[in-house]
């Protein structure tokens, strides 16, 4: 049933190019039909979808927290902020090491790419992020993203690592608000376990003391809004430990740096001021939401 248009009969080497011509063409769609078998198979179609979904969710997202880095230090800092229910988003190096913090986090969100990269952090909504974390294995890499996230978010408050303590200076120059040694800080808890074993004891307990809600006690600290309806009023009207239960621990005046321990209860709130409070993530939610 196969009739040539144009008659070859004469010419071998037309007829010739129709054969490589059908070959090829048999190959090629072999081929594109067994890639697309294994695509399908091995689940790669379906984590397409997934990472669309989990682009759109973070494109949703605001006042949330970047985590840069898939290091040991990445993995506890994005475990911490899931458990006391804040939004994550983290940007690994590599699948691979997404997958390795995503298998100790739950409900991670995390996208593949240069931290350093705007077109990266720009995907992992640095713009509207409410804290940055620069967790690479190497100060430099640090440092960069350090400067790339404080251009492209200036009101963001950034927290470098560093191995070097010498470092400390240029991650702040280069735009962090705090810079941290995970190395210095396992030291002197090395060296408080050594010393006061009891007081340390103490204090892991204090924080991680469970609820009947199976909720974990923090030490956080809320903010009194601008416009706050409870601005002016004292802290005995306010009542906090009643109203949400949480413990007031002590209360920063704005613009000061000095703690107020166990503040009396004639303290007036004002627009600015920090409570530091022991409470669980559904307790700070109560008291956010009592002094908006």
């Amino acid at each position: 049933g196969y009739g040539e248009v144009i008659d070859l009969t004469a010419s071998p080497a037309g007829r010739l190019f129709t054969v490589v011509l059908i070959i090829v063409g048999m190959g090629i769609l072999t081929y594109a039909v067994a890639l697309l078998a294994a695509f399908l198979i091995e689940g790669h179609f379906l984590n397409v979808f997934a990472r669309l979904r989990m682009q759109k969710t973070i494109e949703a997202m605001s006042g949330h927290y970047i985590v840069c880095g898939s290091t040991p230090a990445a993995v506890h800092v994005a475990e911490e902020l899931r458990k006391t229910k804040r939004d994550v988003v983290l940007v690994a190096e590599t699948s691979e090491g997404l997958d390795m913090v995503a298998d100790h986090v739950e409900d991670l969100l995390g996208i593949v790419g240069d931290p350093a990269d705007d077109k990266v952090l720009r995907g992992a909504g640095v713009e509207r992020a409410a804290g940055i974390v620069a967790c690479l294995s190497g100060d430099k890499d640090n440092v960069i993203v350090t400067l790339t996230a404080r251009r492209l978010a200036p009101k963001a408050r950034i927290i470098a690592s560093t191995e070097k303590a010498e470092n400390d200076p240029k991650m702040r120059a280069a735009g962090a608000d705090a810079v941290v040694s995970p190395s210095r800080i396992g030291g002197l808890r090395m060296a408080s376990e050594l010393v006061r074993p009891t007081v340390v004891s103490f204090l892991d307990k204090m924080l991680r003391v469970q609820s009947g809600d199976d909720q974990s006690l923090r030490v956080e600290e809320v903010v009194v809004p601008e416009g706050s309806s409870r601005e002016g009023k004292t802290l005995k009207e306010l009542d906090l430990t009643e109203a949400t239960g949480a413990v007031l621990v002590a209360a920063v005046q704005p613009e000061e740096t000095r703690y107020e321990f166990s503040p009396p209860s004639s303290t007036r709130l004002k627009a600015g001021m920090t409570l530091l409070v022991m409470a669980t993530a559904p307790m700070q939610k109560k008291l956010e939401a009592l002094l908006a």
